[in-house]
């Protein structure tokens, strides 16, 4: 795929319409880097003009603030609102629940402010407006899927219908853990602890929330997360579920469903 940087479209003269932000996850972790492409794909594919900051994109310092280091998230941040206000950028686009929230609550206050949306929400606004087709009979139609509320998307954004919303597109059948929306339970990786040693304790909140994934009976287990994507992953691995039930992010669904 020929994805275009900020620094390419610039030098040909060009302004994207967005910034897709791929994030730390979306970069370098294999697992992760299938959902920046499904999710480029799908971009490329309705005709939406985007680009990336390639090698000008840092961290946005969430992983650091949350684990108390508040001298290098500022550092981080300073130096990302720089590259951005450089190229001018007004609207940004992340899969990263994480990038987001930082993105948009974080770094207004340090000089920062632009518009930003998760994928979930500019997905759902393409299929609003016709832009996504979805294959009639998809793979995904008529099975059961449970949506996984990510923290930084839910309760901290109050984002819950855009997911759904997307799903729903694909004809499925969604069904809902017991602990969903306001009440959904975190995958345990938040607030820094996907860098650090669990905490002694009775039981893994991957290995809870994954429990509760499985009880539903789903065949597909959806995540709009990188990191809720490992730990959904990762649990359902423990559980030696992972030939009957898959844990995908809701970009890959749609990417393998459109037209």
């Amino acid at each position: 795929m020929k994805i275009n940087t900020m620094a390419e479209m610039i030098a040909n003269g060009e302004t994207p319409e967005i910034l897709f932000w791929v994030g730390c996850a979306g970069s370098f972790d294999l697992r992760a880097q299938k959902i920046t492409k499904a999710f480029a794909t799908i971009l490329t594919k309705v005709g939406v003009k985007f680009a990336i900051l390639g090698k000008e994109e840092a961290c946005t310092g969430d992983p650091a603030r949350r684990a108390g280091n508040e001298f290098l998230f500022q550092m981080m941040a300073y130096q990302n609102i720089q590259v951005l206000n450089g190229y001018n950028i007004k609207k940004i686009v992340t899969t990263c629940p994480h990038c987001f929230n930082t993105l948009k609550n974080e770094y207004p206050e340090l000089g920062g402010t632009y518009e930003v949306i998760h994928h979930t929400t500019l997905l759902q606004e393409l299929i609003n407006e016709g832009k996504i087709i979805m294959k009639e009979g998809g793979s995904f139609k008529g099975k059961k899927i449970s949506y996984h509320d990510s923290c930084y998307l839910g309760r901290a954004n109050d984002i819950y219908e855009a997911p759904r919303k997307v799903l729903e597109a694909l004809d499925a059948e969604l069904i809902e853990m017991k602990r969903c929306r306001t009440n959904g339970l975190c995958c345990g990786a938040g607030g820094a602890q996907m860098f650090k040693e669990d905490e002694p304790g009775t039981s893994r909140i991957n290995m809870d929330r994954a429990d509760e994934a499985l009880e539903t009976g789903a065949k597909f287990i959806a995540a709009a997360c990188p990191f809720c994507n490992t730990m959904m992953s990762d649990g359902v691995k423990n559980r030696e579920k992972e030939n009957e039930v898959a844990v995908l992010d809701i970009a890959e669904m749609i990417a393998e469903s459109m037209v």
